[in-house]
């Protein structure tokens, strides 16, 4: 199933530096691992926010939902979720 899934990021201002870097790195390698196993199909960032809409490419809302658990980031995190089903009008073969 595909979703959309939109993530707001909201660091608290008192975190420190070190802490926030470090969390920032282990979320790059997870969503990059998750983009190269195709869970993560597609990752834009939104210009002038911390924030990014992506597309996901999972069995199941549950599946979906654990993915977004395991992100580093998700306790600092706005996250709204939309299901995708093909259009009827779409000139596209497959979900590309």
């Amino acid at each position: 199933m595909l979703f959309k899934v939109s993530m707001t990021v909201r660091l608290p201002h008192t975190m420190p530096a070190a802490e926030a870097e470090r969390l920032k790195t282990t979320e790059r390698e997870l969503a990059q691992q998750l983009q190269r196993s195709g869970k993560w199909r597609h990752l834009w960032r939104v210009a002038g926010h911390y924030a990014n809409v992506s597309i996901f490419d999972v069995a199941d809302n549950a599946e979906l939902h654990e993915l977004l658990l395991s992100l580093p980031l998700f306790p600092y995190m706005e996250i709204e979720v939309e299901a995708l089903c093909r259009h009827p009008s779409s000139i596209r073969d497959d979900d590309r």
